[in-house]
């Protein structure tokens, strides 16, 4: 195909109607889909409805020790779920885990807000600092922006690489400014780009130096065990032991669930660390809860055994979601491939797509989509403030929609991506005229 740089205004312009005109029938068309959030589909809900079957009014409640499951008691979790979740997010003891509610998102909120109220192993809380910032890579997850936000948390961009983020620019930031609290990490199928951190980055992350002693690392592991495809899985390195190795034992609080295991809002999820910074976490919880779901807690264990068991299940939702990844990629690759005009990552794993169209085009085709109804994630969700500097970067995410629907929504955003693009490229045009050849 021919880049649509290379276009002439007066084939940019025919170009123009004909795409307008398409984009007119796709509206007539009445859609109403939604790609905003990496949610399950129903398919992937449906398959695993025999988690609810594991225990029914007449099964044994007890843990293998004795504890009734209906009971209070194992504030930091049954050590059956520990181990699972210690073997879902690769980490060496089951010590070091503590199991949560049903979100890892609520574990994120509560951290911070403790940091901010109470402090960091006896430093001062951070609401009495003049100034507290975080480290947010970018493009990154939204919700993570969101609570440091809320918080009013200074959230400072540091760019991603395949590798993960620019380590050169956070070991100077992280260095040189004490008010640097923490930074928030994806470290596997990244959220947007699917990018895992690469062996180096793990251990420079380990052997941080930070100005700051009550600097953390928010290591949120959420797709530790979501892989597409067989071959080629991304793994990483243990954070909790390259820290241990490195001297900074407490650098690095791990967070992971099962949300998007099991049921999406039903699962479990987990909090790892240190053995200083998870007592602090159970001080906490000690005040905040007199215990979390040990029923549910029971159920994973029974139902999935061990790692073993996960990564079974985990096979059975990448055959489902697989399909629709590889479909929107053909798409994108088909018809906007050597136009020169965007790119998009093609992830091993994780729930998204992470996609950079020209300068200044992304809020452009989020809204144009909108308006022929294929809702997407907000343009500049992907940045701290919801902005986008370059206005380029747009997630997608293909697994809730049925096929017939992802296919429908795809060739729309594609459609749009054209449209917007030649009208930004006609617009730098100006009012340039083509140049006629001599008589």
């Amino acid at each position: 195909m021919k880049s649509y740089k290379e276009l002439s205004r007066k084939e940019l312009q025919r170009l123009q109607q004909q795409l307008s005109k398409a984009y007119e029938d796709a509206k007539g068309k009445g859609l109403q889909l939604d790609m905003s959030r990496g949610k399950p589909s129903a398919a992937q809900l449906d398959m695993e409805m025999d988690f609810m079957d594991v225990l029914v009014s007449s099964s044994d409640y007890k843990t293998a020790a004795g504890l009734d499951t209906r009971n209070y008691g194992a504030m930091d979790g049954i050590p059956e779920a520990k181990e699972l979740m210690a073997q879902m997010m690769g980490v060496a003891s089951a010590d070091q885990v503590v199991v949560c509610g049903n979100a890892s998102l609520t574990i994120m909120y509560d951290m911070v807000s403790w940091c901010m109220t109470h402090g960091v192993l006896g430093n001062t809380p951070w609401c009495k600092l003049d100034k507290v910032k975080f480290l947010c890579p970018v493009p990154g997850y939204d919700r993570h922006f969101s609570i440091t936000e809320h918080f009013g948390i200074e959230m400072i961009t540091v760019p991603m690489t395949e590798d993960g983020p620019d380590m050169d620019t956070v070991e100077k930031l992280v260095a040189e400014d004490e008010s640097i609290k923490g930074i928030w990490c994806v470290p596997k199928y990244s959220n947007p780009q699917g990018y895992s951190y690469s062996d180096e980055t793990v251990r420079r992350f380990a052997a941080l130096k930070p100005a700051a002693k009550d600097f953390r690392i928010f290591w949120d592991n959420a797709y530790a065990i979501h892989h597409l495809y067989e071959d080629g899985q991304h793994e990483i390195l243990d954070i909790l032991s390259e820290c241990e190795k490195a001297g900074n034992p407490d650098l690095v609080y791990e967070i992971a669930s099962t949300s998007k295991v099991t049921f999406a809002g039903g699962g479990i999820s987990a909090f790892a660390a240190s053995k200083a910074n998870v007592e602090q976490l159970k001080k906490f919880l000690t005040i905040q809860t007199i215990g979390f779901d040990k029923i549910n807690q029971l159920r994973h264990v029974r139902y999935f055994k061990n790692l073993d068991g996960l990564k079974a299940h985990m096979r059975k939702h990448a055959e489902i979601m697989r399909p629709k990844f590889e479909a929107v990629l053909k798409v994108l690759n088909e018809e906007l491939g050597g136009l020169d005009i965007a790119e998009w990552t093609e992830p091993r794993g994780g729930y998204f797509i992470s996609f950079e169209s020209m300068p200044g085009c992304a809020k452009k085709i989020v809204l144009k989509c909108k308006e022929a109804g294929v809702v997407l994630t907000g343009a500049g969700a992907t940045f701290p403030y919801k902005n986008d500097p370059n206005d380029s970067n747009i997630r997608l995410a293909p697994t809730y929609p049925a096929p017939e629907e992802l296919a429908a929504a795809t060739d729309l955003f594609v459609l749009c991506v054209k449209l917007v693009t030649v009208e930004a490229l006609l617009e730098a045009k100006g009012d340039e005229q083509e140049v006629k050849p001599a008589v």
